[in-house]
Parts: structure tokens; C-alpha cells; sequence
């Protein structure tokens, strides 16, 4: 199996240090580089390459955000010899303004410095085989600010960013096999995380039209599972 190439953004030495030395010792994964700064992240993601980058949203300066946002722009502008690079933020702040923006600056994954180790590796393995990961505790957090309309640039947060629209290639997807009202239902319940059981006594139905359901949301929305597909549904703005 592949070794999955990690760079670490993060300005706390002893926390660097920690997700360096611990995540080296799991099979499988490799640091190639880590960096206490945004200035310098950019250089090493440019150089190195990575399957995964993990990022602190509270870099001094250039913040993770505004760091994932110019390292999108690089990967767009270099597309002849940029990788696919991923983005996995690691943070403290849970807070609305702070989340969306991560993943409307192209993060791929978010996740909560209080992590389980174990848990930081499989959002990482995840992360890097194309499937999103998203804290549970964020989850809600997500859904509620998008209730609530979607995040203005024009807001006083510097770092609000407007949710992007889905990717073309899943809009078209949608146009041709649009979700009807009640898959609408099952994902928005889904992004509020509920399983299967708790989604079928909520609409009164069976657990296996739930199963059937589900399925069809993924398969149209070209998610391998469920976070993916919560995801790329609070990006686009299909749940309200």
C-alpha cells in the first residue's frame, strides 16, 4: 500500500511536534514536510506535493483559510503540475463563520484539534481516498447556519467567504436526475446526522425505503457515503 504524503501547517511548536511524531508512527502515512506559518506552507505544498495537508485556521498572518484559498488558486493556475492535493483543517473554532468559510476556500475535510488520534488518521485516510470528513459536532453546527440563509462575503467576518455552487459536473448530474421532495427530506435529515432508524420514525416510513432513499441521494450526488454527500449539499445550497 502507498504511503499518504502529510504536510503540517501549524504555528504551536509542541502541537506540531506531537501530530508529527505520532502520526509517524502509524503504517501507512509519512510527514514529508510541516511548517509554522502560511508563507512557508505554501512553499512546502508547492514543492512537496502532498496527498494530504493538514492546516491550522489560526496561522499567524495569512490564516489557514486565506492559505487554502491561495493554494486553490495555485493548483487551478499550475493544473499541469500541481497533484491533488487535499485539505484537512484542524482548528479549535467551531464557531458558524469559521466552518463554512474553511470549506468554501476549499478545504476538504474539518476537523476539531481534540481529535482521537485514531480519528485524526482515519479523517485523514479519507480525506486522501476522496471522501470528506466533517466532525460530528461541527455537523450541526454547519446545518444550522444554513437554515438560516448562506454566509454573505459582505459579512464583518474576515474570514466569511460565500459558499460556492456544486461543482459543475454534480449539477449536471442533478439537472438530469433531480432529487425528488422526499430524498430532500432524507438529506436533510441525514446532514443532521441521523441514522437510518431515527430518519424512517421521522418520516413514518420503513428503515429499508430509508436504505433505498439514501442510495439514490448518494448516487446523485456522486458521493462514496453519507458525510460526503451532507457536504457537498451545505456547499451547494441544496438543503435549506
Amino acid at each position: 500500500m502507498n504511503e499518504i504524503r502529510i504536510v503540517i501547517v501549524e504555528d504551536h511548536a509542541v502541537v506540531r511536534l506531537g501530530l508529527v511524531t505520532m502520526l509517524q508512527g502509524y503504517d501507512g502515512i509519512k510527514v514529508v514536510g510541516e511548517a509554522a506559518n502560511a508563507t512557508q506552507g505554501l512553499k512546502i505544498l508547492q514543492t512537496t506535493q502532498p496527498d494530504v495537508a493538514i492546516i491550522d485556521i489560526g496561522l499567524p498572518g495569512m490564516d489557514g483559510i486565506e492559505m487554502t484559498q491561495q493554494f486553490r488558486k495555485y493548483q487551478l493556475e499550475n493544473q499541469a503540475i500541481s497533484t491533488n492535493t487535499r485539505v484537512l483543517m484542524l482548528t479549535m473554532q467551531g464557531n458558524e463563520n469559521s466552518v463554512l468559510a474553511a470549506f468554501a476556500a476549499g478545504a476538504d475535510s474539518y476537523c476539531m484539534k481534540d481529535i482521537e488520534m485514531d480519528r485524526l488518521v482515519e479523517a485523514i485516510e479519507s480525506t486522501h481516498h476522496g471522501s470528506a470528513w466533517i466532525d460530528p459536532a461541527i455537523a450541526s453546527i454547519v446545518l444550522s447556519q444554513m437554515r438560516h440563509g448562506m454566509v454573505s462575503p459582505n459579512a464583518e467576518s474576515k474570514n466569511t467567504v460565500e459558499i460556492q455552487a456544486v461543482e459543475s459536473k454534480y449539477g449536471d448530474v442533478l439537472e438530469a436526475y433531480p432529487l425528488t421532495a422526499r430524498e430532500l427530506e432524507v438529506l436533510e435529515l441525514m446532514v443532521s446526522g441521523c441514522t437510518n432508524v431515527a430518519i424512517a420514525e421521522r418520516l413514518y416510513i420503513t428503515v429499508g425505503t430509508v436504505k433505498t432513499h439514501v442510495r439514490n441521494v448518494l448516487s446523485k450526488l456522486c458521493a462514496d457515503d453519507r458525510t460526503e454527500a451532507s457536504v457537498r449539499a451545505l456547499r451547494s445550497g441544496i438543503v435549506s
